[in-house]
């Protein structure tokens, strides 16, 4: 049976992060950044090429999924109501309401999610079976991953795992 965890970069160490995906049975990452870097030193791991090393050492398969990262628009939108509010991205507790709605109506709603799950791994022949998509934020309510993560529960009957570092 398929499933689904999300996982951010925020508050993991390489080490914890490629610990709570194997603990989870993660065996596919879908990167749904539009830009596969982060800034700073503490989290240069979660920069795409070290990543995909990472992933690849601990038998997880990597996938970009650009086509559900939000636009540089849509970021700056969120960034604007992150500012509004006094908040960083680091310590956002939720999305915009305008973003959200943006977000499922001009990325959400047009892709082909039903394609996407298809090719999604199912545990057959020993693999793990979840699958986990991934963005920067700590937690998935900050994140764009949480709308894509309750539309797979919704449409596709898929059971939901927020992994978060402890």
């Amino acid at each position: 049976m398929r499933r689904i965890a999300t996982i951010g970069v925020y508050g993991f160490t390489v080490g914890a992060f490629l610990e709570e995906l194997v603990g989870g049975g993660v065996g596919l990452l879908l990167d749904l950044r539009q830009r596969r870097g982060v800034r700073g030193p503490d989290y240069s791991w979660a920069n795409s090429a070290r990543l995909q090393r990472a992933l690849a050492a601990a038998d997880i398969g990597y996938r970009h999924v650009k086509e559900l990262a939000p636009t540089t628009e849509l970021r700056h939108l969120q960034y604007r109501e992150d500012d509004r509010q006094g908040v960083g991205k680091r310590n956002r507790i939720a999305l915009a309401p305008e973003y959200a709605e943006r977000y499922t109506r001009e990325i959400l709603d047009p892709f082909d999610l039903g394609a996407l799950v298809a090719e999604l791994p199912s545990g057959a022949g020993g693999g793990g079976s979840v699958t986990a998509l991934f963005c920067v934020e700590r937690d998935p309510e900050a994140c764009h991953r949480s709308l894509v993560a309750e539309r797979l529960r919704t449409e596709h009957n898929l059971p939901i795992t927020h992994l978060r570092p402890s």
